[in-house]
């Protein structure tokens, strides 16, 4: 009998408080979250005082958290950005890593700033370099969403990415429901770059709108199928889009909590 899979969220999605994401992640029977936000602030700009809150609220409930959510190389920081706000925070958020016992923070590959496509390339690969040379020191794996940036929707980008840091702590992290979003193929994409994904978003979209993950046109079903007949055996982490998309009104809809419970249990019959 394989293991029981690893259930989490990122439940900032239903609630912008800490009890609140740990009670909706309660409410599914699930003990793992994704942390990005706390009271609408990113991990990393939350002052060590109110970290240590954060951790300690966490142990007591026996959450474990499987990854942090950083804004690095992500779709508000292009490749234009000063690196030393990267730097800055993957700092903050290595200690934080430390202090939970986490492994895992999410990185996207930089969107372009007018540059050369081979400038474009260039320079990402010079900061991600780097990047993951820190990372390893800590212990700690980065890994790439196929979201904005660089290599976010091409999987020989991706591979090429990989290639040329040539690092164990860059690893890939595969959204099912971002294709649909940006206009690619996921599931092509997926076959090309299964064997190093290391961390699952799970979303679903059909047209420009998100759904219930299994009811959209992202093909989650035949991506986790994809993933297990791999070896794939990391944490399956919702992120459903359905009341919050992070790089709009950053708002929560009413209904959030029951619309991510409801995702979360779609989510659930899909991995179990």
């Amino acid at each position: 009998m394989s293991a029981e899979p690893v259930l989490a969220g990122i439940a900032d999605e239903a609630a912008q408080d800490l009890a609140g994401q740990v009670a909706v992640l309660a409410e599914l029977g699930w003990s793992h979250l994704e942390l990005r936000t706390v009271d609408g602030r990113a991990v990393a700009d939350l002052d060590d005082d109110e970290f240590a809150v954060v951790a300690k609220d966490l142990a007591a409930q026996g959450v474990r958290v499987v990854c942090l959510a950083s804004r690095i190389g992500g779709w508000a920081r292009p490749i234009s950005t000063p690196f030393e706000d990267d730097l800055a925070e993957l700092d903050v958020l290595l200690r934080r890593c430390a202090a939970l016992g986490t492994r895992y923070v999410r990185i996207m590959s930089y969107p372009n700033a007018g540059l050369s496509e081979r400038r474009w390339r260039d320079r990402v690969i010079t900061r991600v370099s780097m990047l993951a040379e820190l990372a390893e020191a800590a212990g700690v794996v980065l890994l790439h969403e196929n979201c904005s940036g660089w290599a976010g929707t091409s999987a020989e980008r991706a591979l090429d990415l990989l290639d040329a840091v040539d690092n164990p702590a860059l690893k890939l992290l595969f959204d099912t429901g971002n294709g649909v979003a940006h206009g690619y193929d996921g599931y092509a994409l997926l076959r090309e770059v299964v064997a190093h994904v290391e961390h699952v978003h799970v979303k679903d979209a059909s047209g420009d709108r998100f759904v219930l993950p299994g009811s959209g046109d992202a093909r989650v079903a035949d991506c986790v199928e994809l993933l297990r007949a791999n070896g794939y055996r990391g944490a399956w982490s919702l992120e459903p889009h359905v009341s919050l998309r992070p790089h709009e009104s950053g708002a929560l809809g009413p209904d959030a909590a029951s619309a991510f419970v409801a995702a979360g249990r779609a989510m659930a019959g899909l991995v179990r």
